[in-house]
């Protein structure tokens, strides 16, 4: 038996992520391989790492990729930063906070968690007050959570970590791009992210950038080192307790030594390559500013449809959008009903908002208005033929307003 080749259905996807791929980067992935150490490689591997030194706005040497979904990042980091029993403070407000949490504390780590209700953010005060009462050796925050739409303000956080002795970590796979995001000017010593959101790529490579101070603790563990311990001398850091997420030996990889530590993932390299160099022609200025536009036309266009929106609106990310699902409207069934009519995807939610809220993604390649004003002609119709009260074209007349039109 043949199989079938891979022939996906097309697809809008307006959901919090992954979302449709820039056909530029899709072509970009079709190229054929080349050797790991051939010049062409190494060439593309440095200017990947300079790529991205503008994406996450940083003059970081330490600016590269990690093979792997964004998760593979935010393990890399944790576990070439952490030793067991070091503490570690996260402030949950949603669920990848949650994850960032599960992840230190596999690492072994003291992990002490501040909660606030999903749909809202921290106070500077608040996490201030954890620094002082935790001393924690890092602070572990979530930039974007796409599962509550809101956003952490990060501008006073590096300073305050600093200042208690902390580094401060971020993930920012899913504000990246599409929101103001300034490693060096916030102080931020590590951060990580996803390409399959406001990158405009697909899930499968993590780019990550880490301060001369996360470095420096990364350096210190170097597992060679540890292993030739004798009796007598000062007692180092522990070994990195991984091989694959060995930050140490993959910095190693990326820079002149070019340790042969792992094959890199080419066809992902010249993915994310891609992805970076298309938002910095665009300019990430701009690119905040699209999502802004197109993330506003949306929300307008929901509201106008008669959906009332989750979570606070002065600190929702410029990406994706929650709203309340209206009583007595099966949340599945027209989703499903979205997806089967329309190719049309948008999002569920997680743990305490599950069949509550829906979020809506305005995202990379998708953060344009044809593909916004598509999905609200889509929904308003699937929402009344579901029973929903909905006034014809308002969700549409809504969002051309909302862009002057």
């Amino acid at each position: 038996m043949t199989a079938n080749q891979i022939d996906p259905p097309a697809r809008l996807l307006m959901g919090p992520g992954p979302i449709t791929a820039d056909p530029r980067v899709l072509r970009a992935m079709s190229a054929q391989l080349v050797g790991q150490y051939d010049p062409a490689m190494t060439g593309y591997m440095a200017e990947t790492q300079e790529l991205f030194r503008g994406v996450f706005q940083t003059r970081n040497a330490a600016t590269l990729l990690v093979d792997g979904t964004a998760r593979a990042g935010i393990e890399a980091v944790f576990v070439s930063l952490l030793e067991p029993g070091d503490k570690v403070l996260v402030p949950v407000f949603g669920r990848f906070g949650s994850l960032l949490r599960e992840i230190a504390e596999r690492c072994g780590a003291e992990v002490h968690v501040i909660e606030r209700e999903w749909g809202t953010v921290f106070t500077p005060a608040e996490i201030e007050k954890a620094l002082s009462t935790v001393k924690p050796k890092l602070l572990a925050i979530v930039h974007g959570d796409t599962s509550t739409t809101v956003a952490q303000p990060l501008d006073e956080l590096g300073a305050l970590a600093a200042k208690h002795g902390a580094l401060l970590y971020t993930d920012v796979t899913a504000s990246l791009g599409g929101n103001t995001f300034l490693a060096d000017a916030w102080g931020v010593d590590a951060a990580t992210a996803g390409l399959q959101k406001c990158l405009a790529g697909s899930s499968g490579s993590s780019p990550i950038t880490l301060s001369d101070r996360a470095v420096a603790i990364i350096e210190a563990r170097k597992s060679v080192e540890a292993g030739i311990r004798t009796e007598g001398d000062p007692v180092l850091a522990a070994p990195i307790r991984s091989n694959y997420f060995d930050l140490a030996q993959i910095l190693d990889y990326w820079g002149p030594k070019r340790l042969n530590h792992h094959t890199e993932a080419t066809t992902m390299l010249y993915g994310a390559r891609e992805c970076a160099r298309i938002l910095l022609e665009e300019g990430v200025e701009n690119a905040v500013e699209r999502h802004r536009v197109h993330g506003a036309a949306m929300t307008a266009g929901l509201v106008a449809t008669g959906l009332k929106l989750f979570g606070d609106q002065s600190v929702r990310m410029n990406n994706v959008i929650g709203v309340h699902i209206p009583d007595g409207v099966d949340p599945d069934g027209v989703r499903a009903t979205l997806m089967a009519d329309y190719g049309i995807e948008i999002g569920t939610s997680f743990g305490p908002l599950h069949g509550k809220v829906w979020r809506v993604g305005v995202m990379g390649y998708n953060a344009r208005k044809d593909a916004v004003l598509t999905t609200l002609a889509a929904l308003e119709q699937v929402l009344r033929r579901a029973g929903a009260k909905v006034a014809a074209g308002a969700g549409t007349d809504a969002a051309l307003e909302s862009y002057g039109l």
